[in-house]
């Protein structure tokens, strides 16, 4: 078959075409039209926010163990990188370092203008002096305000004023898969930025029963410590505690505190000196498919109590072995490890409502919150929970007493000296002793909270005498002393 002029042209035309729409296909669209996947951009929030993130510097004489085992590398003395691991990595019995005394790096984010600074308990533990240094390099003595290692928070505090700070937001709206960004200083490299996302909240830990974390694969490494967790809006969620790791470094795996509970535990530190959780003496497991079919339940969730304290608060409220705990005091128990944060965070004294089943049947009993009691602080008679500085004019550095210490010596009231120089020591009072009162213009005043002391000490002028009671073991005196110059 022959093709006519005219239809030879039209075929080749129509191929043409074709083609035409195929080279079109095959080509990248412009910017314009191309379909663009939307990613986060973090510069106007780390511009806003940076400048309330600090850097700190703890001076210890003795260096506790690090939460994460940080491997030290096989290096040489001579070796150039040896003083850079030296720094940064905790000592440990294989590498004790040379010196006495150790430092420990780590961040913080300032919540007030006033110089109040949240950061982690086990940056600023057993600190002798601590180094702040702002985003613009100023540079803060701070002194700890109070510290709770069992949530790993510590408030401290700068003499400063007018400071930028952030703005906290609600780890309750996070929602799992949401863009979050983390500031801090890893290894001393100051207002250093990583990103990720939530990948998963309400995480429990082992050891860690009060805190529900969140968790999240933003890039947290040594000294990212205390720093802020914050959202897209630019609010702190979080504070960056803890990674999990096998070899050290940072393996996609990073936790941090939600910010509620953490000020939740600064207010507590701030006005009352330490923290008060709750407990009602029960001994909980997690409830499992085959374990809700057994107690008739309608479904594997609650806390099932396997032992409950004798004469404890539970007992008095007639929970029994094999109740299943399903609410407290208004909030749902899901599983067993939500119990204990639950309870924790409820008043000692409080009478709450519990929702239990037993033998399939629903009910609700009231219980007398009981107050929670560390064992592992209880032992140690001669550290009290909450420090604050020295007075310039004093030389005095005062403590709350723990339980412990008031029973062992017999007080109701005063403040324990943790340590003494300068004015105090000239007139030789020493570490442990007790300070009841402070005389000065006359009036003596009784002192109960530190507030007491800071109020006195505020008022005292240089070269000023003031006479302190003081009561050192069984034996209670005054003790007059003249303030600095």
């Amino acid at each position: 078959m022959t093709l006519t002029h005219t239809a030879w042209c039209a075929a080749v035309r129509t191929v043409l075409i074709a083609f035409a729409w195929v080279v079109c296909a095959l080509s990248p669209l412009p910017p314009a039209q191309a379909a663009t996947v939307t990613l986060p951009d973090f510069t106007e929030l780390v511009a806003q926010q940076g400048r309330a993130v600090v850097n700190i510097s703890a001076t210890q004489s003795r260096r506790t163990q690090s939460r994460v085992p940080f491997q030290v590398p096989e290096l040489d003395e001579s070796d150039p990188m040896f003083d850079f691991f030296r720094k940064f990595i905790p000592r440990t019995p294989e590498y004790p370092g040379p010196d006495p005394d150790d430092q420990s790096l780590g961040s913080g984010f300032i919540i007030s203008a006033d110089g109040y600074i949240l950061t982690n308990a086990h940056v600023v533990e057993e600190a002798e002096e601590i180094k702040v240094r702002l985003a613009d390099k100023r540079e803060f003595d701070a002194v700890v305000i109070g510290a709770d290692p069992r949530s790993d928070v510590a408030l401290i505090r700068i003499e400063a004023t007018a400071l930028p700070h952030v703005v906290l937001g609600n780890p309750e709206t996070l929602k799992v898969g949401e863009w979050v960004l983390a500031i801090g200083s890893p290894f001393g490299f100051e207002q250093s930025v990583t990103a990720g996302i939530v990948s998963a909240k309400g995480r429990s830990l082992p050891d860690e029963n009060f805190v529900p974390f969140i968790q999240t694969d933003v890039a947290i490494n040594p000294g990212n410590s205390g720093g802020p967790l914050f959202n897209l809006r630019g609010e702190v969620i979080g504070i960056n505690s803890q990674i999990y790791s096998r070899t050290g470094g940072f393996m996609g795996l990073s936790f941090a505190i939600p910010i509620d509970v953490a000020m939740d535990v600064q207010q507590q530190l701030r006005t009352k000196g330490r923290v008060e959780r709750g407990r009602i003496g029960v001994s909980i497991q997690e409830v499992t498919r085959d374990l809700a079919d057994s107690f008739g339940l309608p479904r594997a969730a609650g806390a099932l109590v396997s032992e409950v304290e004798a004469g404890g608060p539970a007992a008095r409220a007639g929970i029994a072995q094999g109740d299943v705990i399903v609410r407290f005091n208004e909030r749902g128990v899901e599983s067993s490890a939500d119990l204990p944060r639950i309870v924790a965070a409820a008043q000692p004294g409080a009478v709450v409502p519990v929702e239990i089943y037993r033998g399939g049947v629903a009910n609700t009993l009231s219980v007398v919150v009981g107050e929670w009691q560390d064992p592992e602080a209880e032992p140690d008679a001669g550290k009290s929970s909450v420090v604050r500085a020295p007075s310039n004019l004093l030389g005095l550095e005062l403590a709350l007493p723990t339980p412990a210490q008031r029973r062992e010596r017999g007080i109701e009231y005063g403040l324990v000296v943790a340590h003494a120089d300068g004015a105090a020591a000239r007139a030789e009072i020493v570490a442990g002793d007790v300070v009841l009162a402070m005389v000065t213009g006359g009036r003596q005043v009784r002192l109960e909270k530190l507030e007491d002391f800071e109020g006195v000490v505020a008022a005292v002028a240089p070269g000023q005498q003031v006479t302190l009671l003081v009561r050192r073991a069984q034996a209670t005196s005054y003790v007059t002393l003249r303030a600095a110059r």
